[in-house]
């Protein structure tokens, strides 16, 4: 997995202010149509993908670095963008923050049925990220944001973030489907922290919880032992490391759940699919397979900027409108400029440092 470096990401309060938000939308809109004129819609969403290029637009939009509201706002503004631009060059995103996260599946409809694309594939993968960082990867920060940006091929790119609030952080989790081998071993482009934990409830996505996860698949296809083996968990001692509770151990809702799982469960992978299996279980899991076959699964923790236009809280210095409002006129004159076949587009580009100079 992809790692360049530490973003620190403390949680703030406040939003951005309505002339700010525009201003936003406005530059983000000219960015994004420049990126797939220049590039195209792959490396917008690989763009994207990336922790650090996206906190670099953060930044240029007029969040300061350290801004935790940086992910939902952005995210909220390229969406914002996207919804005329979106069909113009075949770029949608969906989910949001909060209960926005929990229509994902309605607004890929919507879009799917309007554009005519199949969205079946792309609201499985909006399941199956969202589970892989609430479930597999349990790191002590509770999601609360998803978006989903995807191409009319196919092509996507998934930002998620996370809170913990005991510590006052949140963590930005990035995915691309270009680079998504297995969405249970080693998924993500790059994760965002403010640190990096000596050890973390449970990591089976870590390449090093191969074991772990072929061991929870075999006890899965055998329920019978799974069921008595976590019988004989509950007057034992647990490890200490495992964060393993007495609720995490209910048999009565483990033998529910095991009921619906179908007999055409095969490898790890397929408990993304299952329903009523979240982290309490998955735990469950994982101490049970160590026990049974000895396969130790992963407490590693996976994870691991730039000031142009100043930011919204006035850190380090407050927003220049005047040279905010410069920077979207050139990139609509080179987008013009691009359109119409002049190649003139990038020295216009080039404008924009001594725009931002003087």
């Amino acid at each position: 997995m992809l790692r360049r470096g530490f973003a620190d990401l403390p949680l703030h309060y406040g939003k951005a202010p309505p002339w700010l938000f525009e201003r936003m939308v406005k530059l983000s809109r000219s960015i994004i149509e420049l990126i797939v004129l220049e590039h195209g819609r792959k490396v917008l969403l690989e763009r994207i993908s990336d922790p650090v290029w996206f906190q670099s637009l953060g930044c240029v939009l007029g969040f300061d670095w350290h801004s935790s509201g940086l992910t939902t706002t952005v995210c909220g503004a390229i969406k914002e963008a996207l919804k005329d631009l979106g069909p113009e060059i075949g770029v949608f995103m969906v989910g949001g923050k909060g209960k926005t996260a929990l229509k994902t599946p309605e607004e890929l409809d919507r879009i799917g049925d309007r554009f005519g694309i199949d969205v079946e594939l792309l609201k499985e993968v909006s399941r199956k990220v969202a589970k892989v960082d609430s479930s597999l990867l349990q790191d002590g920060y509770q999601l609360y944001h998803h978006t989903l940006v995807f191409t009319e091929e196919g092509l996507w790119a998934v930002v998620q973030q996370g809170m913990n609030e005991e510590k006052g952080y949140a963590r930005r989790y990035h995915w691309f489907s270009e680079e998504v081998e297995s969405f249970v071993r080693e998924p993500h482009k790059g994760i965002s922290s403010q640190v990096l934990h000596r050890r973390i409830d449970l990591n089976l996505v870590a390449e090093e919880s191969e074991e772990a996860r072929r061991a929870i698949a075999d006890l899965l296809k055998d329920k019978e032992l799974l069921v008595k083996e976590v019988g004989k968990l509950k007057v034992l001692k647990m490890p200490e490391r495992h964060h393993i509770r007495p609720e995490d151990l209910n048999l009565r809702k483990l033998k529910e759940t095991l009921e619906r799982v179908e007999e055409s469960v095969k490898d790890f992978e397929d408990i993304l699919k299952l329903r009523g299996v979240g982290p309490k279980m998955v735990r469950a899991l994982a101490l049970v397979a160590e026990i049974v076959y000895g396969a130790k699964p992963s407490f590693r923790d996976p994870a691991r900027y730039s000031f142009a236009h100043g930011g919204k809280d006035g850190h380090p210095y407050p927003v220049k409108r005047d040279i905010y409002d410069a920077t979207i006129e050139t990139l609509k004159r080179a987008i013009a400029r691009a359109k119409i076949g002049e190649r003139e587009k990038v020295e216009a580009i080039k404008r924009l440092s001594k725009i931002l100079a003087s």
